[in-house]
Formats: C-alpha cells, structure tokens, sequence
C-alpha cells in the first residue's frame, strides 16, 4: 500500500508497505540481476549501505539456477539472505534484448537462451509462476518492450498486446496465491506503462492499465538510447494520468541527474546497473560530480573518494591505494567502489527525502541535476 505524505510541486513524498517492511519514498532500487550484486557484495553489504530494496531478475534466476531449485530453497530472501523487499522484473526486457531467434505471438514468446541456445517459452503466466516461485514482493507483469524509434501502428500494437497480457498476469497471480505452497502470498503486482516515445500511446496506455487497479505502476520502455529530453517529455506526459495513490516506478534509470529530474517529475522508484557497473570500471559518484580511478593523478592522492562522504570505503581507504587495486587488477578495487557507489546512490534517496520533508527540493534539484552528472 503506497500512503502519499506531501508533494512539492509533482514530486512526492511517501511511504510503501509490504509484506517485507516499509520503503521510504523516493527510492533507488539495488540492482542484484542473479541474486548478488555484481562487485561481490551480498544482502548483508547492502544492509550497511542502507539499502531499501533489492532488484532480481526473472529471466536470468529462470534460466539458472532454475526458479523450482530458489523455490525448494525457500524462496529468494531465504536464499540470498536479504529481509527487506524485493522486485523481480518480468523478464521481458531481457527476452527482448538479450534472447536471440525470437518469435513473439499472442500467447507469449518463443526464444532462445543467450546461455545455452536452448529453445524456450514465456508468456504472462509463465513469468507469473517463475516470480511466484521466487517468492519477491513485488512482481513486474509481462510486457513487450518495444525499441526505440519504433513505428507508430506497430507500437500501438504492442500496447494493446501488453495490455491483454496484464490481465492474464493479475489472472495467473490470483490463481498461485490461493495454492498451498506458494512462497509469497501476500505478492504485489505492478504493471507497466508502454509506447514507445508516441505521448498519445503513452496517456493512452496508462489511462487503459489504470482501470485494472493494480498494486502499482512503472513506465517502461526508456533509458533503452532515446535522448533524455524525450525520457523526461514522456513521463510529464503520462504523471497526470497515473493514480495519484498507486507507487510509480520509472524501469533502467539512471544516472543521479536522471533520477533527480525524475522525482521533480513525479517519479517514486527507480533502479539502474549504471552505479554498480560504472564502479567496477572506477568510476565515482561524488557530490561534485564523476571521477575517473584510473587516471595517473590519483596515484598519491590520500583522500578518500569522496570527502563529504561516510561509506565504509570512504572511512577506511585512499584514492591511492584504490587506483593501485585497479592498476593490480584486484577484485577488491571493484568491491570497494561499487560499495561506494550505491551508498551514493541511496544517500542520495535520503537527502532527496530531506529535502522534501524540508521543502527545499526544488533549489536541491536546481543545484545538484547537472553537477551530479558532470565528469571531472
């Protein structure tokens, strides 16, 4: 259940109960594809980064270890050890993006594994049955994700497609929570918003997936190489139409500045690789903006990486000796500053909560939406 406490303008600020505890909004969702977030660190690292929500992946637990074997194991918090919330994506991004040979009709999608080659199918109720086994707080329901740029007619199809399968999702999700065995009974369903960057598919489509009362709302289908212009365009053009008292979630964004804008916007959850990935190549989040570990200059400096910082890597280490773990290639450089950076990214979350709390957020936004994003 989503409780709106106050807007600034139309950002929001807010509260969202789950069977797993209570997520304060805005929040950054950390990204663990197979159930670990990549930079070696596991539930309990991201418990000390002050970590909300945790993010997996359906198709990649799917394909392994296999969602019956996570399901025989309790279910994903049992496994990987995490107590907070978890989303689970549907699968279709990747299905789209990632599986190859793939054949889409009404009744799901024929593809092939980008492991193994190996022939597989998935439509709205099977994806509802691996999330179900997975036993995640919130499910994301089964959607074609559509690339940009993309032709009007066919993307008007697509979203009539990903509303038929909507409503087989919320079907299939009644069904598994009345049996005996299911992992998560108290299961969330949210579904998503599509087309492409046509505004009139977008209001459309929302105005059509709001009437299925869902547990909540995303809006899919952007951060895929569109200009950000046109991500921002179409989330004003769709906020008005989505239910005020219904948690939104914006999928795959972004940097600080995307999310900054997105909150200024409307938005209530976001989630990204961007942090973790750009960690393990070095580089940093910090408050005056992007550097780069690897560069020569670093080599003598003893701060940490961000001074106006109090992660673990920032109390303990020197940019010196992590541009040495990165010029040694050891896995610690990674570790240390994908730590780093997602305790940016959710101490980022808190000061935008403050903010609102405070309402300061606009000269917050005004202050921090390009710096953040600007490399030094």
């Amino acid at each position: 259940m989503y409780k709106l406490i106050k807007n600034e303008g139309t950002a929001r600020r807010g509260e969202f109960v789950t069977v797993h505890g209570t997520v304060q909004t805005p929040a950054f969702m950390n990204v663990a594809t197979c159930g670990a977030i990549k930079g070696a660190l596991d539930a309990y690292d991201l418990e000390e980064i002050h970590c909300q929500v945790m993010l997996s992946n359906t198709y990649h637990l799917h394909l392994r270890p296999g969602d019956e074997k996570v399901k025989a194991l309790g279910g994903l918090h049992k496994m990987t050890g995490w107590r907070g919330p978890i989303l689970t994506d549907s699968g279709g991004f990747q299905v789209f993006s990632l599986a190859s040979l793939r054949k889409i009709k009404e009744e799901g999608v024929y593809f092939a594994s980008h492991i193994d080659g190996r022939k597989i199918f998935m439509g709205p109720e099977e994806s509802m049955r691996i999330q179900s086994n997975l036993g995640s707080t919130i499910a994301m329901a089964f959607d074609e994700c559509v690339e940009n740029p993309a032709k009007y007619d066919y993307s008007q199809a697509s979203c009539e497609r990903t509303t038929r399968w909507l409503i087989r999702c919320k079907e299939e999700m009644e069904r598994l929570k009345a049996l005996p065995d299911t992992v998560n009974k108290n299961q969330l369903l949210f579904g998503i918003n599509q087309g492409c960057t046509f505004d009139r598919l977008r209001v459309e489509h929302m105005c059509r997936i709001a009437e299925l009362d869902m547990d909540g709302y995303a809006i899919g289908g952007l951060a895929v190489g569109e200009p950000k212009e046109d991500m921002y365009r179409i989330i004003s053009a769709v906020e008005p139409y989505m239910p005020k008292n219904k948690i939104r979630y914006l999928m795959g964004v972004g940097t600080a500045g995307n999310i900054i804008e997105g909150v200024y916007r409307g938005v209530d959850l976001f989630d990204c690789v961007m942090p973790s990935r750009n960690a393990r190549h070095g580089h940093i989040n910090t408050w005056n903006g992007i550097i780069n570990m690897n560069n020569a200059k670093y080599a003598l400096d003893e701060q940490p990486l961000d001074p106006e910082c109090d992660c673990p890597t920032c109390q303990r280490h020197s940019r010196a000796y992590i541009h040495h773990l990165f010029k040694a290639k050891e896995m610690l450089a990674m570790r240390l500053c994908v730590m780093h950076n997602l305790h940016f990214y959710n101490t980022l979350m808190q000061r935008i909560r403050d903010e609102l709390d405070n309402g300061t957020f606009a000269q917050f936004h005004d202050k921090y939406v390009d710096l953040l994003d600007t490399r030094i």
